[in-house]
Formats: C-alpha cells, structure tokens, sequence
C-alpha cells in the first residue's frame, strides 16, 4: 500500500521523501498562507512562487492543497477579490505543474471557488477532506455528488472516517460499492490520528480552529488539556488503545479494502514524519506507540507504551470489538501489563 503523506518546505524531509518515493502516492500541503486557512493553525507563512519551487523538488507523486478548514467566514463567501487571492494562488501552483487538486470539507467553500474561476476549478480535482467524517456509503455518495455539482473534477482519492478502521465489515462493504460506483477512485485509510473513538469533541474542535482562523481568540490546547481529549486521556490512558488507529505491522491487513495509508502529523514537524513513515514503509515500529501517533504524540512523554510488545491478535481483537468497554476490560488489561509510567522530569528547552 503506498502512502499520502504531508509535505512541509524542508530541504532534509524533501530528500527523505525522494528517498522514499517509490512509496508515496500522493502529498497534501498547507499554502502556507495566513489569508487562506486550513483545519490546523497557522504556523508557516511563504509565498506561493517559494512553495512552488520546494515542490518541484519532489517529482512524481500527486499533489493536493488543504483548503479543508471546517467553515470560512461568511463574507467571504461573497467576496470576489478574497476568491480570486485563492484562485490566482491555485492557478500559479497549476501552471507550475505541481498541483493536482484540493481537498475542501466547507462545500459552500467549494462551491464560491469554483464560481470565482471555472478554469482553475476544472483543472483541479476536489478531495473531501477527511473531516467530512464519511463513515457510511451514503455519505460518501453526498459529499461526491456535492463535488459533481461543484464543477471541480471527481478525486482520485477519497479518505472515509477513521473509524472503519476497526469496522471491517462496514469497510469492506464501502470498498466494494465504492469500486463499482466510483472506478479509479482510490480509498485511502488515516492510520496515526490517534483520537479518541468517535471523538465527541471534534466537532466543536474543528470549528474552534476554523474560528481562530476568522481573528478569534481561541486557545484551542487548553481548551483539550482542561476539559478535552487530553484530559480524557490522562483520567483513562489505556483509552489510546480504542483509537481507531493502525499500526505499521497491520497496514498490510488492509489492502483488500483500500489501496492508500495515509498518514498526519505535518504541525509536528520533519522529524516527526520521517520517523512516522520510515516506520509505515517498513511496515514495523519498535518504538513508544503514542510516538507514531499524532493528536497523542504528547502521551510519549507519560507514558511507555512498547509498540512490538502488543500481542500478536491486537488487529483482530480490535477489529472485531463491540466498543462496550465497560463490559470489556481488554484495552485495559492490555495498557496495565505493557504501559509504564514516565518518571516526571522538566524538559529541557536550551537550544530550542
């Protein structure tokens, strides 16, 4: 299975990733624009002709702009002049040859792009960015029909919900339909999210981000730290064990229903990524599993959590599981004979 994997403008990353192409299929990317969001904070500002040319250093694999903030202020829904520094911005990475599509979740979003230039939009295929939260057939349909109308091109590519990477039957299913109906389409799964089960403060998260984005203050750490998933996941740590990711050892227990793996973690940096895909191309991790994973990567330093010391039916046991946890008892179990508790320590900032 080959990957979809970010790109950051890194010269090290940038050779990894060549190092490694044969690999990839695809890269999604920030514009690195601090007037055109995506579903993470902004943190790197560049000019697009400099994004361009860091992307031309990567030949070969598709290439997909995250435009995928969860909703845009309304006025810009009506704003020409803030259309078209979108479009132009598009359309010079297109005439660079280094942009095959985008991948939206905002379908009014969608929509007024296309409207602002239909030369740009149908050149371009529109991805619905996985936070659509796709977890059913039907779903899938909408949101592709919503593309259909958009007069963007049908993806290549389409990630359903995380979570039916522990529903397999319903993936296979999905798979199976989505084949028949959209031939050529990739199914791709995220496998290092490492959220919550069906995470009951993503929504509200999501849309917290894209309001920071509209000039809001919004602490969104401290809002997950105080009353969110982290604190979910320091009251109930053998929890990570339920997140519906997938670890490098199972990625190949997939192929059957879907031909991509793709993998997060961009705002985490180069050394994070390289790390995460040197461990899915070489379809073992040996390290801390909350290492590997993105949203938890912070429980690396709380707790030890051996990846190769699961046992050998974690996928099946996971994969066929209830989510009746209280019932259960098996992640914990699990968590308390492996995981060992951090001794505390102050980290140590020089040189950062």
């Amino acid at each position: 299975m080959r990957l979809d994997v970010p790109f950051v403008p890194d010269e090290a990353y940038i050779r990894f990733l060549n190092d490694r192409r044969e690999h990839i299929h695809s890269l999604h990317f920030s514009l690195c624009a601090a007037d055109v969001p995506d579903a993470r904070h902004s943190f790197r500002v560049m000019d697009t002709e400099t994004l361009a040319d860091h992307l031309r250093q990567v030949p070969g694999p598709k290439k997909y702009a995250l435009l995928n903030s969860r909703f845009h202020r309304p006025e810009d829904y009506f704003a020409p002049a803030r259309l078209r520094s979108v479009t132009d911005r598009l359309a010079l990475l297109l005439k660079a040859g280094v942009l095959d599509g985008i991948v939206c979740t905002d379908a009014y979003f969608l929509q007024a792009l296309s409207d602002a230039d239909r030369s740009v939009a149908s050149a371009l295929e529109a991805v619905p960015g996985i936070n659509c939260m796709a977890d059913t057939f039907d779903k899938i349909v909408a949101v592709l029909d919503g593309v259909a109308a958009s007069g963007f091109r049908m993806p290549e590519k389409f990630i359903p919900d995380r979570s039916l990477n522990r529903k397999l039957p319903e993936l296979a299913d999905i798979s199976a339909r989505c084949g028949a109906a959209y031939p050529g389409m990739r199914l791709g799964l995220l496998a290092n999210e490492g959220c919550i089960w069906q995470c009951p403060f993503k929504p509200a998260h999501d849309a917290h981000i894209a309001l920071s984005h509209t000039g809001v203050a919004v602490d969104t750490f401290e809002m997950n730290r105080t009353w969110g998933c982290m604190r979910y996941f320091r009251d109930n740590p053998h929890m990570l064990l339920r997140s519906p990711f997938i670890r490098p050892e199972d990625a190949a227990r997939y192929a059957d229903h879907a031909e991509l793996i793709k993998i997060c973690g961009r705002t985490l940096g180069p050394a994070f990524l390289m790390k995460v895909i040197t461990a899915y191309t070489e379809h073992t991790f040996t390290g801390n599993l909350s290492a590997l994973l993105d949203t938890t990567t912070w429980m690396a330093d709380e707790y030890d959590l051996p990846n190769h010391a699961l046992p050998a039916d974690f996928f099946d046991r996971v994969t066929s599981c209830d989510q009746l946890c209280r019932s259960c008892g098996y992640c914990q179990r699990l968590f308390d004979a492996h995981a060992r508790k951090r001794p505390f320590r102050l980290r140590d900032l020089r040189g950062e």
